[in-house]
């Protein structure tokens, strides 16, 4: 056949779905949606790759050059210092800046550097600031903000970010010295577990909307078969007619792809304004891989030209009238089930193929095996519909109702919640897959958040300077505990041995003894008691010799380092003080402090080392939180850094998990809540659908004194049924194929009722489509539905 007849008649279709009334536009606009919200999302989805790829350039971009090694200041030099922070959990980066010389660059996004004392904000921290809500980190950062930095220094439109130019950065407490900003770290090959877990998200995220976008072609098959049957009546032969089917689907695609277009348009631009766990971008990021989306935009009026015929298959077309207005034939479950042992048949091939140290897997073997099977379910679907409703009989008058039209037609029941059964099955093995992974990627970190929630750290002039800003914490409002300690170190004195190249040094703790009862196991503590405490090698710390070498009870040690450096300074040279061990000093063993670790060294009440000039020392401190102060953490970090804006804080967790997997996990949650909300939408548009298709029956049957409300239940009914079913099948489903992804990384099932909050959302999508179709059913049901065109 020509392509010129297939033109003509494709083009026939085309006029008929624009002009074929009111009723016959409204199907080409409902069928548009659907198509434009599955577009939309595939575009959205193409453009994931770039914008997460954006985010890590302009990363790159505004980070400090460390490729150079800057040994002196220079007229473009300048010392930098990360300050990041944590404000009510969302995370605030900052970067403090010192110039050494009268030409420093400046920070990516801003118009100039800022003078001293001064600093820029990005946008939302600038908002933030002024108003009541940030009142607590305005006191955090005492700069006076001068000006905004731009898109060329944010990761994105809603990151909290601070560039601030200070005058106290020197050697010690600095991260480096640069003169120009942008590098690249090289990426890290990621683990084969991770590609697993990508692989087959990206198939459970997209096939829904595939499968939406097929069941939107063919909405308002039941009219349209009607008006086939006038093409018949007045000439026009059965593949004629077909081929203007494929018409009015192909002219809705189209339509629905401007839709789609429209909708990703509008939702590129409000990127910025959404933050969808952790994740924005600037409109300009979202940009959808070139070859996806040429992909996206041609597959979608193909598959509506083949969809429909495909539909039409089985479809006698007569003069008169369709033949599926009568009882349809049974539907065949073996190909049903040859597509679900096709998947079995690429998947369980590679059992036990994943390993933890491998960094590539068969990505097309797993993709394939995972479609089939997702595919094999969705198809058995209308098959266990129609087995499922065909003996059920009696019960109200609404589920006699609902059950009869299911009877009828429940192929169009089954394809309206095929998305769900596809995203429900997916979503079950993706959650067996990330309890699974979670074991592989979190780690306990040894951190003991029960003992204490945030450790600080600071340098001091003296002792006693470091036991003042330990009490300005402890006086902090919502510290209910501190444990505090100074820490210094002391050497072995006297010449260096043959062989040394430095004296033997251990760490000295000085704190009141609950303080050095976090590090040690004391078996009895008073104001004057010395202790020595030994890792015995724990943790990679040395062994107890290294530790006696120079430190021991009765013995004479140096409170500062008896061989400096030549390059120290001249203060540290010449004859150190020294302090005497106490013979009675006990020895202990060490235990873990509340951050995890095994310390060792010596530890010292105040009244023990009385006196004595410590070396450098710094203060410690770890703080117990009172949990009736919602701010007490912003509220310690405020004294932190009022006390030393180069003091390190940090917020203890029991646990870590992996940077990868987190990175992976998030794309993955942003993908699903995208994908939700389809499943949502798709629902929603395709019960509208059929309830206007069925807008005489609807209409007639309220004017024979049909109630509405059982009308009403009717509809729910026959959404609900079908889901449930659904609901079974993909629990089914998505447990055997989350057993066999699990197999192949040798992994165990962790919780066998991960999929109960699946079902949960999937109860509530009945609900909610129910609610929502109500007022257009109540519509639907006035009289002049009987009217006819």
């Amino acid at each position: 056949m020509s392509l010129g007849t297939w033109a003509r008649d494709l083009t026939l279709g085309a006029r008929f779905a624009v002009t074929g009334g009111r009723s016959g536009l409204l199907r080409t606009l409902l069928t548009a949606t659907g198509v434009g919200f599955g577009v939309a999302l595939l575009l959205l989805a193409a453009s994931f790759p770039n914008m997460l790829f954006q985010r890590e350039v302009r990363e790159a971009v505004r980070a400090v050059d460390g490729s150079e090694q800057v040994t002196s200041p220079r007229p473009d030099s300048f010392l930098h210092l990360g300050r990041p922070t944590v404000y009510r959990d969302q995370a605030v980066s900052g970067l403090l800046l010192q110039p050494e010389g009268d030409a420093p660059p400046v920070p990516p996004g801003a118009a100039k550097f800022p003078g001293t004392g001064e600093m820029l904000v990005s946008p939302a921290l600038g908002e933030l600031l002024d108003s009541p809500e940030g009142a607590l980190l305005k006191k955090r950062l005492p700069y006076e903000v001068v000006g905004t930095i731009g898109p060329a220094g944010l990761i994105g439109p809603a990151e909290l970010r601070y560039v601030a130019h200070v005058d106290f950065l020197n050697a010690d407490n600095l991260d480096g010295r640069g003169t120009r900003y942008g590098w690249s770290v090289p990426e890290e090959p990621m683990n084969a577990f991770l590609i697993l877990l990508v692989v087959v998200a990206c198939v459970v995220l997209l096939l829904p909307v595939l499968v939406f976008v097929a069941t939107a072609v063919r909405f308002g098959g039941e009219q349209r078969d009607r008006r086939l049957a006038a093409l018949r009546l007045i000439g026009a032969d059965t593949a004629m007619t077909r081929r203007i089917a494929a018409g009015e689907s192909l002219a809705s695609a189209l339509l629905g792809l401007l839709v789609g277009l429209g909708l990703f348009a509008a939702a590129r631009q409000f990127a910025g304004t959404f933050t969808i766990w952790d994740v924005n971008a600037y409109p300009a990021d979202v940009v959808p891989m070139t070859g996806l989306a040429v992909l996206v935009l041609a597959v979608v009026p193909v598959a509506s030209v083949v969809v429909t015929l495909f539909a039409l298959r089985g479809v006698v077309i007569e003069p008169l009238g369709v033949v599926r207005t009568s009882t349809p034939r049974r539907r065949r479950l073996w190909w049903r089930l040859l597509l679900l042992a096709a998947g079995t048949a690429f998947l369980v091939p590679l059992i036990g193929d994943v390993q933890v140290n491998q960094t590539s897997i068969d990505s097309v073997g797993v993709a394939a095996g995972t479609t089939l099977v997702l595919v094999g379910l969705t198809t058995l679907l209308p098959w266990l519909v129609e087995a499922g409703v065909k003996r059920l009989r009696g019960g109200p008058v609404a589920w006699q109702l609902a059950v009869r039209r299911l009877q009828l037609s429940s192929g169009t029941a089954a394809r309206a919640v095929s998305g769900i059964v596809v995203a429900a099955t997916g979503a079950i093995a993706l959650q067996m897959l990330f309890q699974a992974m979670e074991t592989q990627f979190t780690q306990y970190s040894g951190e003991d958040t029960s003992r204490a929630q945030i450790a600080l750290g600071f340098d001091a002039g003296n002792a006693d300077d470091a036991r003042g800003k330990i009490d300005r914490v402890r006086r902090t409002e919502g510290v209910s505990g501190v444990i505090g300690v100074v820490e210094s170190h002391v050497w072995r004195p006297g010449p260096l041995k043959q062989g040394e190249e430095f004296s033997p040094m251990v760490a000295l703790r000085v704190g009141d003894c609950a303080s050095l009862g976090e590090f040690a196991t004391l078996p009895s503590c008073t104001d004057g008691d010395v202790f020595v405490f030994l890792a015995h090698g724990k943790q990679g710390n040395p062994d107890d010799a290294f530790v006696t070498k120079a430190v021991r009870p009765g013995a004479m040690v140096a409170l500062s380092d008896p061989h400096p450096h030549p390059s120290a300074p001249k203060g540290a040279k010449g004859a150190p003080a020294q302090w005497r061990v106490p013979a009675d000093a006990r020895t202990v063993d060490s235990r873990p402090d509340p951050t995890g670790m095994y310390e060792y060294g010596v530890l010292a009440t105040p009244k023990a080392l009385a006196g004595a000039v410590l070396d450098d020392p710094r203060a410690q401190v770890m703080v117990r939180l009172d949990p009736a102060v919602p701010d007490a953490a912003d509220l310690v970090r405020n004294t932190a850094y009022a006390i030393d804006p180069t003091a390190w804080v940090r917020t203890l967790k029991d646990t870590e998990r992996d940077a990868a997997f987190s990175s992976v996990r998030t794309g993955i949650l942003v993908g699903s809540t995208l994908t939700m909300l389809l499943v949502a939408a798709s629902l929603l548009v395709a019960t509208l659908e059929q309830l206007r298709d069925r807008k005489r029956l609807l209409s007639s049957l309220v004017a024979f004194g049909t109630r509405r409300s059982t009308l009403s239940w009717s509809v729910l009914w026959q959404t609900a049924v079908p889901i449930v079913l659904g609901l079974v099948l993909a629990v089914a489903g998505g447990l055997g194929l989350g057993v066999v992804l699990l197999k192949m990384g040798g992994q165990q099932v962790q919780d066998w009722w991960g999929f109960l909050p699946v079902v949960g959302i999937g109860l509530g999508l009945i609900a909610a489509v129910t609610l929502l179709s109500m007022p257009v059913l109540w519509r639907l049901m006035r009289a002049d539905g009987l009217r006819t065109e």
